[in-house]
């Protein structure tokens, strides 16, 4: 697909792995962009595809956090320390069940170490940390689905 959002092409083959991934989780929507476009791809009496810009501000978290927000439902999209997923999928706070969490809140983390794994498509993508600093919130919990965006977790 092009990355122009002006573009009228659409690239069959990720359209056909995101309808087969919606069947896998059982989501009826799911949406995976890159820079300045994305496409969302639906079920309800067939599949629609639409190619749009990228939002300005990223949507808040969905599901219920982990750590329960300080502020009660505050919009942490714009927040300066937050690790947003690059990708929609099923979330995972360690590597199997038997294994502690990459990190917890108050853990110190490096730029580059491994904080998340996202599942997406039968792929285990690893989530680095974009920065170097201390965990202070976790919004996400093991197992449960991530839309694009959505925010993780914040670092500061």
């Amino acid at each position: 697909m092009s990355k122009t959002p002006k573009s009228s092409s659409v690239d069959a083959e990720l359209v056909r792995q995101l309808a087969e991934l919606l069947d896998e989780t059982g989501l009826s929507e799911i949406e995976y962009g890159r820079d300045d476009w994305h496409v969302r791809v639906s079920r309800g009496g067939g599949s629609v595809v639409q190619s749009v810009a990228a939002p300005a501000a990223l949507p808040a978290a969905a599901s219920a956090p982990a750590e329960a927000p300080a502020g009660g439902g505050d919009d942490l999209s714009s927040h300066p320390g937050v690790v947003p997923s690059p990708m929609v999928g099923v979330v995972y706070t360690s590597a199997d069940p038997d294994t502690p969490a990459y990190v917890k809140v108050g853990d110190q983390v490096a730029e580059g170490d491994t904080i998340l794994l996202i599942e997406a498509m039968k792929v285990f993508n690893p989530i680095r940390a974009p920065k170097a600093g201390k965990v202070v919130r976790i919004l996400v919990n093991g197992g449960s689905p991530v839309e694009f965006g959505e925010p993780l977790m914040i670092i500061e």
